[in-house]
């Protein structure tokens, strides 16, 4: 059995090595967290939330390590301070939320009869994380599934090994039943073999569609409910009437921000013909001004993709788009740290793009925009469907009505009105097409972790 190792994308050092779980020590862990869920079950909702407030705040400090160690782990610059101001907003929301989210169902009275539905927790939850957001990704399945009961474990992605570490560190703070939680160093043969075993209740995968199939493929027969949020290309629209300074500046932040490795980061644009030209430069120009470099370095704006492989697939959507008539707009010589062979990869804006390219079609996950000049809101709308992917839309304009018009045709999870790349925790989190099934976040996270029962009390006879 193979190591799992964490090779740093900054400079190509080992960050941690870890012995996968073998065969005995998964099934004791299985064992262990049933045997715990029955308890935390008869645990009211109340102690729960407390235990997750106070998990929360073992997390919040650990925050001066995880900055540096995401840094190395995945390359995210210090300076945007890790993940952790959007993860305490995610696991107060959850909390707040919970009390409605899980209160039992009652129809109308009836005479003789009390009845309800209730939601009971499903059992045990395994949650796989991936490691573009590791905590925030995680959190969501996290939080939501032990309020509502569950016992949980955690497979988390090798390049940050570390993370799943942290949660458990955090938890066993919070003072949570001993074995209700548990993160497990998987392989994906191990995994797998997990899941075709029948042995959890729900799985809740964030990663790749080709993972999302491999998810399926395990569970199959098991009848093992499946969350999967997967791939993403995710448009913007530029009405005539947008904020243009206001539109741009988001826009770039929305498309660079973590070196573009954000699920619902921004990977096509479609800018109206009237403000095309003038749309284009000042997003190049603003583009230009990314700092490439260590993320270690506070002045560092845009720190190396996660791995060299990561960036090897950007500069390939590139070069194609490049041979087929796109023209770059970014000159890569202004980066010094862009370097063939390296995950260090200068941010890339293209004109003169069209969807016989993969980089309009295709999820690059990496700091590159294809951007498009349309002439209506109706090209913009048959552009925006024109993917296999949806989970969000976003919209930029000061017309709502127009946003909600344009939105209501738009096959996506969610769409935005002058604002991209965020997930609002009060909000339903969900994809269409190839992008998964399932949802997360506000009310509808809990669904999936409770299972319903109907109470049909019969008082007179």
């Amino acid at each position: 059995m193979n190591d799992i190792v964490c090779i740093s994308p900054v400079d190509g050092s080992e960050v941690a090595r870890r012995r996968p779980a073998s065969i005995e020590e998964i099934s004791a862990a299985l064992a262990a967290a049933r045997a715990a869920q029955a308890e935390w079950a008869r645990v009211g909702l109340a102690e729960r939330k407390a235990k997750m407030l106070d998990f929360l705040a073992a997390m919040q400090a650990q925050n001066d390590a995880v900055v540096p160690e995401l840094a190395m782990q995945m390359g995210r610059p210090v300076r945007y301070g890790g993940e952790l101001r959007s993860f305490e907003e995610r696991v107060r929301s959850l909390v707040a939320l919970s009390d409605e989210a899980l209160r039992p169902m009652t129809p109308p009275p009836k005479a003789g009869f009390r009845r309800m539905v209730k939601r009971m927790p499903v059992g045990l939850v395994l949650v796989i994380a991936p490691w573009n957001y590791p905590y925030l990704t995680a959190v969501n399945s996290i939080v939501p599934a032990l309020l509502a009961g569950n016992a949980v474990i955690l497979k988390h992605a090798a390049q940050t090994l570390l993370v799943g570490e942290r949660f458990q560190a955090a938890m066993d703070k919070a003072g949570l039943p001993r074995h209700l939680f548990t993160t497990l160093t998987l392989d994906h043969q191990a995994t797998h073999r997990l899941i075709a075993s029948k042995s959890v209740d729900h799985i809740s995968f964030t990663g790749s569609v080709e993972g999302g199939k491999a998810m399926e493929r395990a569970a199959a027969g098991t009848f093992t409910t499946l969350g999967l949020e997967l791939g993403g290309k995710d448009p913007a629209y530029v009405r005539a009437d947008a904020d243009f300074d206001y539109a741009v500046e988001n826009l770039v932040d929305g498309a660079f921000y973590n070196s573009g490795q954000s699920c619902c980061g921004v990977e096509r644009i479609y800018a109206h013909a009237s403000i095309y030209e003038r749309f284009v430069d000042a997003f190049a120009d603003l583009t230009a001004r990314y700092r490439l470099g260590d993320p270690r370095d506070s002045a560092t704006t845009l720190g190396p993709m996660a791995a060299v492989r990561f960036a090897e697939l950007v500069r390939a959507h590139a070069a194609e788009a490049v041979a087929k008539g796109a023209r770059p707009l970014i000159d890569r010589n202004r980066f010094s740290s862009d370097r063939a062979g390296t995950a260090f990869l200068a941010p890339q804006v293209l004109v003169g793009a069209d969807h016989t390219m993969r980089v309009m079609t295709e999820e690059s996950f990496g700091p590159i925009v294809g951007i498009m000049k349309v002439s209506s809101d109706e090209e913009a709308l048959r552009l925006m469907n024109d993917s296999p992917y949806g989970l969000t839309a976003s919209i930029w304009t000061e017309d709502a009505e127009a946003a909600e018009r344009i939105g209501d045709g738009v096959a996506t999870g969610t769409v935005f009105m002058n604002r991209c790349d965020y997930i609002d925790p009060e909000l339903a989190w969900t994809g269409v097409k190839d992008t998964g099934r399932g949802a997360g976040m506000g009310p509808f996270g809990f669904e999936a972790m409770t299972r319903l029962k109907s109470f049909h009390l019969r008082l007179e006879h």
